[in-house]
């Protein structure tokens, strides 16, 4: 995998301008806060995001994926100002769960989710090196 950033342009925070990767693709459906059996356990943001991450980890499991072969992460959020507050606490919990692995990103408010209580979902696209 090789991060594409051109020259001149600052380092982006939290993400990348872009990723070249050769290997087998591996697509997880958008994620919500819910955890394994469909229940919410909180309507806390950050801890909603948490749980995303976990969710979206599970999935990729499957496949023999880890986070850091995450390279691209597509989010809709609820509430931009939810987002912006949880800013610090999405920070922690990313480098907690994904580490130093930043995917290219795109992030959106959307009026609402199909799940009522969802305040955050996350489609992933990763890529695992072939051997």
């Amino acid at each position: 995998m090789r991060i594409l950033n051109p020259p001149g342009w600052p380092r982006p925070k939290g993400y990348s301008n872009g990723i070249e990767a050769e290997g087998r693709l591996v697509f997880v459906a958008g994620q919500i806060g819910w955890d394994e059996t469909g229940e919410f356990r909180t309507d806390d943001f950050a801890e909603q995001f948490r749980q995303v991450l976990k969710n979206t980890l599970a999935v990729l499991a499957e496949a023999g994926a880890g986070p850091e072969h995450v390279v691209r992460m597509t989010g809709y959020v609820t509430s931009r100002e939810e987002y912006l507050a949880a800013g610090k606490a999405i920070g922690a919990i990313w480098k907690e769960m994904m580490g130093r692995n930043y995917p290219v990103m795109a992030f959106v408010e959307v009026s609402a989710l199909m799940e009522s209580r969802a305040k955050i979902e996350i489609e992933t696209t990763a890529v695992v090196p072939t051997t």
